[in-house]
Formats: structure tokens, C-alpha cells, sequence
């Protein structure tokens, strides 16, 4: 018997956990404009926070994914553990759309579903409608699945050593968890092994009574990923996988011990008729009630998150500013936005950079140029975090949109280093007019203020847009551009009439050119980063 069962069950599963994923890309992908905002969104509320899990989870069909995206998050510092709690929160009851899924008699309509979406792969060209496709392809093969394990467990009716074992878990509710745990362990997905259950009952096999204590251990097995993706990652990130360990283990003794007669007594109610429905409302009103009831006291589990990975004085002083975790490109669309914040961080870096030469230039700073050659390493290092993150980043599923903004970013951190290169030699610059102690005649001091509150007008402008994508700004700085072309052949032409007229030294005169010809390769490249924004447009 095993010898047929088992193939047949782990064909059902391989598809059922392929249809899962392909029908969460195409989701995230339909829902990318709105996944790009999530941020944003995540500096709200707890609430707020609860609502972000849902739909988060909702779109990409996995509450581990949604997790191990959470502890990524907490890893570079993007969100607060009050923060990470709600999210935690709201991803156990995104999870349930699965469940739900998958409990109603659908196989029917899942050839027409695949049917359709690959006709429409075929035929259709537009992104949006390769997008859907997919979520039916990806559904379709879903429930295909999903009648291959009913199909390969319906021998075990007949099989009464299996069905006096499922039944032996419903008088010994540890156990029961146990199985439950182990099984998503395994599989690395609770939304699978709700379907196994589904499976089972829908054969008859597994009465409900046994199939409340395998759930409950369901949603403490799907710990077990973000506490994996934790390994190596900060403190706090791992309080955040603690913190969802923490708060499905109370959940599962609350209802294992108080909730389980209610909550089945409540799911029969509902549908007498089917167990398969009544496991999946029973794992709907586990996540839904947990939540209800741990929401007042989510600053009580993070306290015993910290409590469990206590807070050590070095931490404290440690400053986590890196986004580029590899846990994020589970969700391209988040992770993109994360890479692009940080190439304007290192942008910014840049811009801090040339203030600083062109201040040792200026006022004679020292300290200014050992700044700038500081700021020059930690460019250097983020060009090579940025370019080895954005060719992994490539390699995931994205839009052809999104694909269009990784490319560019290639081009925009190149750009940005090259700036960072142009203030080195400035700073250098800045050193030999300090040790030689040069002077510069006032009219070119004059002309270079001109000229570098145009190029830093055009840096800031560039990197704005970058930042908005406003295809205005990006035209702006455009114009800034001409200008500055205009002022540095203005300014050379009076520069070297003063030098006929000897109004300034030889010396000082190599300096100025040298200045003048680093601050225009600058606004060069500040004009290479917003046309980056005009091609995506």
C-alpha cells in the first residue's frame, strides 16, 4: 500500500506547494505598486502593523516568508519590535486564505483555471495580464494537487492501524502538537500541512477531535523558519523570530488547554456536514482569536523576546544601517525598494563627501580632508554591497518595470562612486593647497562658490529624483547641468586672464583648473543619475 501512496502523495504535494508559490508571485506582482509602499506603511501603528501582516502574508501565501521578511527588516533596522509584533500578528491570520483555499470542493474548476491562464500567457502580452495568468495557472495546479493527496490517502479508510493512530492523538493533545510540529518542520510550510489535514478528512480519515492538536502544532512548526533565518543575524532580529515562537506556543496552550471544546463545538456549528471545513474555520478562529486576545499584551511578549536574548551594553552603541539582507529578496518588490533607499544613502554619503573637500579646499580644513578620505572607504564598500546584492536581486522574479530600476541602478551606483572619487581628488587637492599653503585671489574664490553651489544644486537635485522619480526634476537637473558647462568655460577664460595679468600664482592656478575640472566631471555624473529616472519614464 505504501508503495502506492507515497509517490502519489508527494506528487500531490510538489504540486500543491508549486501552485502555492507560482499563485503568490503572481499576486506580489499584481500587488507590486502596493508592496512598494509597505514601508511607509510600517512606521504606522500596531494596528496598522496587524492590517500590513494580512495582506502581506494574503499576497504571498506564506506566513514564514512574511516572518523571515520581518526578522530581515529588524536586521537592518527598518522596524521596531513594537513594529515586527503586529506584523507577526497579522501574518498568522494571512496565512489562513490558504486553509480556507483549499477546504472547498474546487478541483472542478481547476483544469478551466489553468485552461484559461495559459491561453492568456499565449495571447496576451501586457504584464497585467501575464500576472493574472499566472495567480490562475498557479491556483489551478493548486487544487490539482490537492485531489492527487485526497486521491493517494483515500486507501487509508481502509486501513485501520492508520486511523486508530489519528484518532489516538485526539485523547493525547501533546502528541498531537508534536505531529503537527514535526510535519511543518518538515515541510517547511503550515499552509501544506493544513492541506495534508484537509486531505484526510476530506477521506474520511481524520476526524476533527484529532485534527485540533496537529493544527495547533502546525503554527509553532512555522516558527521554525524564521528562528533559522535568525542564525547570524543581529540580536534583535533574533528577538523577532523569538517573539513569533513566543507568541504561537501561548496561542497553542490557550487553546489546547481553555479554547478546545468552544472552538470545536463553534466550527460543527458552522458546517455539521464537513470536516474539512470545520478544520479550516478552526484554523482561521485559532489565528483570529490569538490575535484578539494577545494584542493588548504584544509590549509584553516583546519584553520576554528581550527577556530571553537580553539587551548587552555593546548593542546598544551598535548602529545596524545595512538593508541589503538576503531574506528580502523572498519579495523582490521590497527588497528593490530597500536597494534603492540604500544607493541614496550612499549618495548622500557622496554629497557629504564633496562638502567636506570643497571645505578643506575652501577654509584650509584639515579635518575636513581626512573626513572625505574616510567617507571615500565607506563608499567604496557599499559600491561592492550594492552591486553584489543588485545581480542577486536580478536574478529573482521581477516585473519588467522593476527589472528596468535594477539595471539603471547598476549605472546610479557607479555614478555615485565615481562622485565619491572626484571629492577624493578634491580633498587631495585641498591637501597640497593647505601644505603649500596657497592663496587664491578673490575673484576666484568668488567664481569657485559659483560654481560649486551649482554643482552641489545639481548633486542634490539628481539624487532627489532618484528618490521621487519626477521626471521634472530629472529635467532640472538637465538645466543645471548646461549651467554648470557654461560657468567653468566662463570661469577658465577669467582665470587665466588673471594669471596674464599675474593676479594669481602659477601654482594656485593648477589648483583652480584641477577644481573646476573635478566639479564639472561631478555634475556629469549627477546629470548620468537622472537620466536614469528619464529612460524609466
Amino acid at each position: 500500500m505504501a508503495l502506492h501512496i507515497i509517490p502519489q502523495l508527494f506528487a500531490g504535494l510538489g504540486m500543491f506547494l508549486y501552485g502555492m508559490n507560482l499563485m503568490g508571485g503572481g499576486l506580489e506582482k499584481a500587488a507590486g505598486n502596493k508592496m512598494k509602499h509597505i514601508i511607509g506603511l510600517l512606521t504606522k501603528n500596531r494596528f496598522i502593523s496587524v492590517l500590513v501582516g494580512i495582506f502581506v502574508t494574503g499576497v504571498i501565501q506564506s506566513s514564514s516568508a512574511t516572518t523571515v521578511m520581518v526578522v530581515g527588516f529588524v536586521n537592518a533596522s527598518l522596524m521596531s519590535l513594537n513594529q515586527a509584533i503586529g506584523i507577526i500578528m497579522g501574518a498568522n491570520i494571512g496565512t489562513t486564505v490558504t486553509a480556507q483555499l483549499v477546504s472547498f470542493d474546487l478541483e472542478s474548476i481547476a483544469p478551466v483555471a489553468i485552461g484559461i491562464g495559459v491561453l492568456l500567457m499565449m495571447l496576451k502580452k501586457t504584464k497585467r495580464a501575464k500576472n493574472f495568468a499566472e495567480i490562475l495557472v498557479g491556483f489551478g495546479i493548486l487544487f490539482v494537487g490537492m485531489n492527487f493527496m485526497k486521491d493517494s490517502l483515500a486507501p487509508l479508510r481502509e486501513y485501520q492501524g492508520f486511523r486508530d493512530l489519528l484518532v489516538y492523538f485526539g485523547h493525547n493533545a501533546f502528541l498531537g502538537i508534536l505531529m503537527g510540529f514535526l510535519l511543518t518542520l518538515i515541510l517547511q510550510s503550515s499552509s501544506a500541512s493544513i492541506g495534508i489535514l484537509v486531505a484526510l478528512a476530506s477521506q474520511g480519515v481524520l476526524p476533527l477531535e484529532s485534527a485540533l492538536p496537529i493544527l495547533y502544532g502546525d503554527n509553532i512548526g512555522t516558527c521554525t523558519t524564521a528562528l533559522i533565518s535568525s542564525i547570524g543575524a543581529s540580536r534583535n532580529a533574533q528577538r523577532a523570530a523569538i517573539m513569533h515562537l513566543v507568541f504561537n506556543i501561548i496561542g497553542t496552550i490557550l487553546f489546547s488547554m481553555v479554547l478546545m471544546y468552544p472552538i470545536r463545538e463553534l466550527v460543527i456549528f458552522i458546517n455539521p456536514d464537513s470536516t474539512a471545513r470545520q478544520i479550516a474555520n478552526a484554523h482561521s478562529l485559532f489565528n483570529i482569536i490569538n490575535v484578539v486576545i494577545q494584542f493588548p499584551f504584544a509590549g509584553l511578549i516583546v519584553k520576554i523576546a528581550e527577556k530571553l536574548v537580553p539587551i548587552t551594553a555593546g548593542e546598544l552603541s551598535a548602529v545596524h544601517t545595512s538593508r541589503l539582507d538576503e531574506r528580502m529578496l523572498e519579495t523582490p518588490t521590497i527588497a528593490l525598494e530597500n536597494t534603492l533607499m540604500e544607493c541614496l544613502n550612499m549618495g548622500e554619503l557622496a554629497k557629504k563627501s564633496l562638502v567636506g573637500a570643497m571645505k578643506g579646499f575652501v577654509d584650509k580644513d584639515e579635518e575636513s580632508v581626512k573626513s572625505v578620505l574616510e567617507l571615500e572607504k565607506q563608499i567604496n564598500q557599499m559600491q561592492l554591497d550594492l552591486v553584489d546584492y543588485l545581480v542577486k536581486l536580478s536574478n529573482t522574479t521581477l516585473s519588467a518595470d522593476d527589472r528596468t530600476i535594477v539595471d539603471n541602478l547598476f549605472s546610479v551606483v557607479s555614478n555615485v562612486e565615481r562622485i565619491g572619487d572626484h571629492a577624493e581628488n578634491i580633498a587631495e587637492l585641498a591637501a597640497y593647497v593647505i601644505e603649500e599653503d596657497l592663496q587664491f585671489s578673490e575673484e576666484a574664490l568668488i567664481d569657485i562658490d559659483i560654481m560649486y553651489q551649482k554643482v552641489l544644486k545639481s548633486l542634490e537635485t539628481a539624487l532627489e529624483a532618484r528618490k521621487t522619480g519626477k521626471t521634472e526634476l530629472a529635467e532640472e537637473t538637465l538645466r543645471l547641468e548646461n549651467q554648470v558647462d557654461m560657468i567653468e568655460k566662463a570661469c577658465r577664460t577669467g582665470h587665466i586672464n588673471r594669471l596674464n595679468q599675474n593676479v594669481c600664482n602659477p601654482s594656485s592656478g593648477i589648483m583652480f583648473l584641477d577644481l573646476f575640472s573635478n566639479l564639472e566631471r561631478v555634475s556629469d555624473h549627477a546629470l548620468n543619475i537622472a537620466d536614469s529616472v528619464l529612460s524609466e519614464a
